[in-house]
């Protein structure tokens, strides 16, 4: 997959997904724009002196202003990749508006800042690009959501997302997808479940290599895809 010298924004980049995401994004060749909340999250991540990576101090991807500013700063964007987002499990009962809002926030209101930046930075420049969103498993299969309902409703909020704007902007070259893992093989992941069956988990580096094609010049045709990625989970 040919992204020599194409500009790509990663968020979440920082995360376990997203160390794989920007890794194999510059063994293709791409400058890899990360947002980072703090100085402290660019010090801990491996990436952060390849010559090819640009990390910028963002604060909360929810803001507005600060999301404007960071795709401000970006050059012929090429891919924009949503990964940053956070899931909390907690029954419709136990969950106050603070909570609800939390989810919203991290999950439905960072994506679509996210996907109106790239689209008003890709439309500008007319050349096109690649958006890819992350849902997850109760967005396409709400009863597994169950447990967890304030983080299933905003997964879902990010597929009908991906879904409509894939058709609002198909005629200006602009493709957009979301993958939608189930349960990603990651260190919290496996702390937070320790008798769970790790072996059939997907891997980062696997889902990474499905955002990638998604992302790439090869995909041209590919849009409004929810994509699952589950492994044998």
């Amino acid at each position: 997959m040919d992204f020599d010298k194409r500009h790509v924004v990663i968020t979440g980049g920082t995360g376990a997904l997203g160390s794989a995401v920007v890794g194999a994004l510059l063994g293709n060749g791409a400058v890899c724009h990360v947002p980072t909340k703090s100085d402290a999250s660019a010090r801990s991540f491996p990436h952060r002196s390849h010559p090819n990576v640009r990390l910028v101090t963002t604060g909360s991807l929810s803001d507005e202003a600060g999301v404007d500013k960071l795709y401000g700063g970006v050059p012929a964007l090429w891919a924009s990749i949503h990964l940053a987002g956070g899931y909390a499990a907690s029954k419709i009962t136990e969950t106050d508006k603070t909570a609800l809002m939390q989810q919203i926030e991290l999950n439905f209101v960072t994506c679509f800042l996210c996907c109106r930046a790239a689209v008003r930075t890709m439309t500008s420049n007319g050349a096109g690009g690649r958006i890819v969103n992350v849902a997850a498993r109760p967005a396409i299969e709400p009863r597994s959501g169950a447990g967890s309902i304030a983080y299933a409703a905003t997964k879902a909020g990010v597929a009908a997302l991906t879904e409509a704007l894939a058709e609002e902007v198909a005629k200006e070259g602009i493709l957009v997808n979301a993958v939608v893992p189930s349960i990603v093989d990651t260190p919290a992941n496996r702390t937070a479940m320790p008798k769970a069956h790790f072996e059939n988990w997907p891997k980062v580096e696997e889902v990474a290599e499905t955002i990638m094609f998604l992302a790439s010049p090869e995909n041209r045709v590919g849009r409004g895809e929810l994509v699952p990625v589950y492994g044998r989970s």
